[in-house]
């Protein structure tokens, strides 16, 4: 009777009170940051929005999560100390524990302003709250941070971005374990129509920092490891999930033969498997929609922009000696310069393959050296291909999306020898072989630059420029024509004089 007489209670205390069993609530979504737009500002209908959209959602032109919807960390992250560079102290004293959002990513985070069409975006950090400090900053091919905003260390509370641009290599730091809250306000101004502002807010779960004494920044190994093994591993930069078909959609391969050289804007290399045939290609974006080129039409051209000069200190001294000039393309985009990366992410490559793709860089011709390198999110670099120790691979997850530094030692054409292969979801190994070409300097012409090794299907020849290849074609049909109609008319004089 007690039992029965407990639930006849508890079920009145329910009628009466009108209460309900309570629903637990669906855990916040905790979104993949490698690659992703940590910040994203939009005007909409005469309105700022903020948004965070991972790197899927950036593809596929998606609106992405509300910020306040989103929980970040305590997973993704690496905990480090304080390099001892001078650069790196508005972080606090060299050797202080702190920990890096999505530092152990090869692809960091970018803040994105392409939704927006004119003028400038202020973004004003106009809340903290939480156990301790926090910094933004950027960082340039060589490691070198640069400030955004912060709250404390003397860091401005808010950063001017350009309308339409991505910018990449963002760092957020924490000093201090737990929860924090981030509060940012965007504006918009000087695009012609006003635009209410927005503010939306972060939220961060630091794990303990807690760093081995030596340990050495996220993405670096110790100096003396700059050389990587004969295999490297690439962690994924995009969640392993099959895209929807409508976003790829758009790339479209380009005809056989349509030659393009290729100085600004963002490319990529991959692999293909249309019809069952394996190939490496180039996604050019700097075209709408984006095309798939053939490696043997398409060639790099590195202008003099992005020559530089190696720091000092051991930790880029496999790029040559300090002062020595090198012409880098950096892991983050840069206005001016080609921005070449690579990736996985074909619909037919994510729906046909199983395992990684095994990318092997076989051979280098050129009158420099070659590196390809990350930067860690502390400003150390973490080499993947050095170009006098090959052949050497790399395994690429499916879906992935990356980029780094392209180190080249000296000015001229370069040819990379380069090989993809997997394994299809029926278990037939397919590869591929090709020549990836870069003409470095602005002393060198990339129209001469052919690639090297007989790869390309469609014949060889010059590489001209937009809006240079319909001229030699007009000027020899001209002249064929021409000699056509001078035959004739002495043909016609011939049998004029027979016949009189």
């Amino acid at each position: 009777m007690r039992p029965l007489r407990m639930a006849a209670g508890v079920l009145a205390a329910v009628l009466l009170g009108g209460a309900s069993p309570a629903v637990a609530a669906p855990p916040a979504p905790r979104p993949d940051l490698a690659g992703a737009d940590l910040v994203s500002v939009r005007v909409d209908g005469g309105e700022v929005s903020l948004r965070l959209r991972d790197a899927r959602q950036a593809a596929r032109g998606e609106a992405g999560h509300r910020p306040d919807d989103v929980r970040l960390g305590p997973d993704g992250g690496l905990a480090a100390r304080v390099p001892q560079r001078s650069e790196f102290r508005f972080l606090g004293a060299a050797g202080r524990p702190v920990w890096a959002l999505a530092g152990g990513d090869p692809a960091l985070p970018v803040l994105d302003t392409t939704g927006v069409t004119g003028g400038a975006v202020t973004l004003a950090l106009t809340g903290v709250t939480g156990p301790g400090g926090f910094a933004a900053y950027t960082l340039s091919g060589f490691g070198t941070p640069t400030p955004l905003i912060g709250s404390g260390n003397g860091l401005p509370d808010r950063v001017r971005l350009p309308a339409g641009t991505r910018t990449g290599g963002l760092v957020w730091v924490f000093d201090t374990p737990g929860d924090h809250e981030l509060t940012f306000t965007a504006s918009v101004a000087g695009s012609g129509r006003p635009a209410a502002p927005a503010t939306a807010t972060w939220r961060v779960t630091v794990p303990p920092i807690d760093p081995p004494p030596d340990a050495p920044p996220p993405g670096a190994g110790r100096p003396e490891a700059a050389v990587p093994p004969a295999r490297a591993v690439a962690p994924p930069v995009v969640p392993a999930a099959v895209p929807a078909p409508a976003a790829l959609a758009a790339t479209t391969p380009a005809g056989a033969g349509q030659r393009k050289v290729i100085d600004d804007g963002h490319v990529d290399m991959g692999p293909t498997l249309t019809d069952g045939r394996w190939r490496i290609r180039i996604k050019d974006g700097t075209v709408s929609p984006p095309v798939w080129r053939e490696l043997g039409d398409t060639v790099l051209h590195v202008r003099d922009t992005a020559k530089i000069t190696v720091p000092d200190g051991a930790d880029h001294a496999f790029l040559g000696l300090p002062g020595e000039s090198v012409w880098l393309l950096p892991q983050a985009q840069q206005d001016g310069i080609v921005w070449p990366g690579w990736n996985t992410q074909h619909e037919t490559v994510v729906g046909g393959i199983r395992g990684p793709v095994t990318w092997t860089l076989k051979g280098v011709t050129g009158p420099g050296a070659f590196t390809l390198f990350l930067t860690g999110s502390f400003g150390r670099p973490q080499v993947l291909f050095d170009g006098t120790r090959l052949p050497q691979e790399l395994d690429v997850p499916l879906n992935t999306h990356a980029h780094g530094n392209w180190g080249f030692g000296a000015p001229g054409v370069y040819h990379l020898e380069l090989a993809m292969s997997a394994t299809t979801t029926g278990g037939t190994a397919v590869t591929d072989t090709r020549t990836l070409t870069f003409a470095v300097g602005d002393g060198t012409d990339p129209g001469q630059a052919v690639p090297d090794g007989g790869d390309r299907d469609a014949p060889g020849g010059r590489l001209p420029r937009t809006g240079e290849s319909w001229i030699l074609p007009a000027v020899v049909g001209g002249l064929l024509l021409f000699g056509v109609g001078v035959l004739l008319v002495l043909i016609g004089r011939r049998r004029k004089a027979r016949a009189s």
